[in-house]
C-alpha cells in the first residue's frame, strides 16, 4: 500500500498547513477559543473559500468527489494546529445526508455546507450508551404529516455551534435494538429543543440536548424510518478514520516540540538531548508516529473502498486501536520530557496532549475497539 500523497492531495495539504501556519498560530488559537462563539467565522469562510467544506462532497452536488483519504492532509493540519473549528462535525453532518438523504434534502443541504452557510453536528451519545451505537432511547412518534421527538442527547460535539444537527430516534423497538432506529435533521433552535453549551477538556464547544415536544416535519427523516442503524455505522466508521488521521497531525506536532524542547534545554551544561536514555524515548515516539500514520491511511482507504461492513469495522476498530495506544504514548512522553513546565497554558504541547487525550476516546476507546475487532 503506497502512504504516499499524490500530486493533488499533496498541493492541497500545502495549502492547508500553510495558512495554519501563518493564520491559526497559537495564540490565535487562544482567542478563538476564548470568544464566546468558540471559533471563527472568518476561518470557517475560508475553509469554504479554500474548497474544504466540498472536498468530500460528490460532484452531482457541486462538490469535489474526494474520500477519506483525500481528507487525510487536511485533518493532519487539522491536528497539528488544533483547530476547534466544526469541521468534521459539518463533514459527518453532511455524509449522512448525502448517503441516505432525499433528493430534496441533498440539493438543500449540501451546497449550504460547501459555501460554508450551514454548520451541522450529530446528536448520538445517551447516557449509559457507552460507545453502543444501537443503545437509542430518544423516541419519534408520528404525529399528523411530521413526527415529535423526546430524549436527550450527551457531549454533542459542536452542538452550539450548528445550524442544523441529525438526531438518531427510536422509531419502534426496545433500546438497544439494531432495527427501528431513525434519523432526523433538526433545526439547532426548533421549539421543544434545549441545548446546555460547554467547552471540552480539549477546548472544543459541545452540548448536552433536550427534545421535549421537538415537532419535525416527514421531509426531515433522513432515509427509510427505522433502518438507520447502518448509516450510523458507516459514517462513525467514516468520521473514526479521520479522527485517526487527525491523530497523525497532533502526534507529528507534539514529537517536533519535544525534540526542540531536547535540542534546547541544557542540564549540566549540555542540551538533555545529548543524554541516551532520552534519545532512546523520542525514538519511540517517533516509532508510534509512523505507526499511527499508516494505520490512519489503512483506515482512510477502507472506509473509501471495503464493501463489506464486517470487514471495514474490523479495520477501522484496528487502526483505532494502535492509534489511541499511540495518541496515549506520545500525549504522556512529551509532556515528560517538557518536565513540569509542560503542563502550563502557555505551552501549546500541552493544548496537544489533552486532544490526544480525547481522539484516544472519541467514537470508541482501546477496549470497545478491541471487543469490536474481536467480535
Amino acid at each position: 500500500m503506497n502512504f504516499d500523497y499524490n500530486e493533488e492531495q499533496q498541493l492541497l495539504a500545502d495549502s492547508v498547513k500553510r495558512f495554519i501556519g501563518k493564520d491559526y498560530d497559537f495564540e490565535s488559537r487562544k482567542k478563538i477559543v476564548a470568544s464566546d462563539k468558540g471559533y471563527s467565522d472568518d476561518v470557517w469562510s475560508t475553509f469554504a473559500e479554500m474548497g474544504l467544506l466540498g472536498l468530500p462532497v460528490s460532484t452531482d452536488h457541486d462538490g469535489f468527489g474526494g474520500g477519506a483519504l483525500d481528507m487525510m492532509g487536511i485533518m493532519e493540519s487539522i491536528g497539528e494546529g488544533l483547530v476547534v473549528e466544526p469541521f468534521l462535525a459539518t463533514t459527518m453532518g453532511a455524509q449522512f445526508v448525502a448517503r441516505g438523504g432525499s433528493a430534496a434534502q441533498k440539493k438543500a443541504v449540501l451546497s449550504q455546507v460547501i459555501e460554508g452557510k450551514l454548520k451541522l453536528a450529530f446528536a448520538q451519545t445517551e447516557k449509559g450508551a457507552r460507545y453502543n451505537l444501537a443503545h437509542v432511547a430518544a423516541k419519534a412518534r408520528k404525529s399528523g404529516s411530521g413526527y415529535v421527538i423526546d430524549g436527550e442527547k450527551s457531549v454533542v460535539v459542536h452542538g452550539p455551534c450548528a445550524d442544523k444537527i441529525v438526531v438518531s430516534a427510536r422509531t419502534s423497538g426496545a433500546d438497544t435494538d439494531s432495527k427501528g432506529i431513525s434519523l432526523f435533521l433538526v433545526d439547532a433552535n426548533a421549539p421543544g429543543v434545549t441545548i446546555k453549551a460547554y467547552r471540552t477538556l480539549d477546548e472544543l464547544r459541545a452540548c448536552d440536548m433536550v427534545l421535549k415536544g421537538a415537532s419535525v416535519g416527514a421531509d426531515a427523516l433522513i432515509g427509510n424510518e427505522g433502518e438507520g442503524l447502518a448509516l450510523i455505522e458507516e459514517v462513525v466508521d467514516y468520521a473514526t478514520a479521520l479522527v485517526c488521521a487527525e491523530a497523525v497531525g497532533a502526534i507529528r506536532s507534539a514529537n517536533d516540540a519535544t525534540l526542540e524542547y531536547l535540542k534546547t534545554r541544557k542540564q549540566f551544561g549540555v542540551p538533555i538531548g545529548a543524554f541516551q536514555a532520552l534519545q532512546h524515548r523520542m525514538v519511540d515516539m517517533v516509532v508510534s508516529y509512523e505507526q499511527a500514520k499508516s494505520m490512519a491511511c489503512l483506515a482512510c482507504d477502507k472506509v473509501d473502498s471495503e464493501k463489506d461492513p464486517a470487514e471495514r469495522k474490523r479495520l477501522v476498530s484496528a487502526a483505532k486501536v494502535r492509534v489511541s495506544e499511540a495518541c496515549r504514548h506520545v500525549s504522556q512522553e512529551s509532556i515528560q520530557l517538557h518536565g513540569g513546565m509542560g503542563m502550563t497554558e502557555e505551552m501549546k504541547v500541552s493544548h496537544t496532549f489533552r486532544r490526544l487525550t480525547m481522539i484516544a476516546q472519541q467514537f470508541g476507546d482501546i477496549d470497545h475497539h478491541l471487543e469490536r475487532f474481536s467480535g
